[in-house]
């Protein structure tokens, strides 16, 4: 799969990707915030719990990419993933999920998602996607 780098990080080879968190439960945001923190390239710019509250966040902070939970309450983030497609520009989306099946894929891609990663394999999966997306790649820090 060919993943082209956002605008922002294309334009400036010390840009850093801006990345919305959105998972309704705190503790596996606290995780992916922790892990991506890691890396020096990456910037944490904001975290919702809802998919209400993402697009709200992701209007206003204008991330380049939304880790974006698949099963949530009220809106999904396939519902989410929907209604940003009808924006100018919207940020790139790759699920994280725990529900990791064909149905799910196959409705990603259909989204023009970067993917869907499994969140017990979140750290081995999401890294090699994150360095396809920066021109000068996200190493950790040491």
């Amino acid at each position: 799969m060919k993943l082209e780098s956002s605008p922002a990080t294309a334009q400036n080879a010390g840009a850093r990707l801006k990345v919305l968190l959105v998972d309704d439960n705190p503790t596996f945001l606290a995780t992916v915030s922790k892990t991506l923190g890691l890396l020096p390239r990456v910037t944490v710019v904001g975290q919702a719990l809802d998919g209400a509250q993402a697009l709200a966040m992701a209007q206003r902070l204008q991330p380049d990419l939304m880790l974006l939970d698949i099963v949530m309450p009220g809106m999904t983030g396939l519902e989410v993933a929907q209604a940003m497609q009808a924006w100018h520009t919207a940020p790139k989306v790759l699920f994280l999920t725990m529900h990791d099946n064909d149905a799910y894929r196959a409705a990603a891609k259909k989204l023009g998602a970067l993917g869907l990663v499994g969140k017990a394999n979140f750290v081995a999966d999401l890294l090699p996607i994150l360095l396809s997306l920066s021109p000068v790649g996200l190493e950790a820090a040491p």
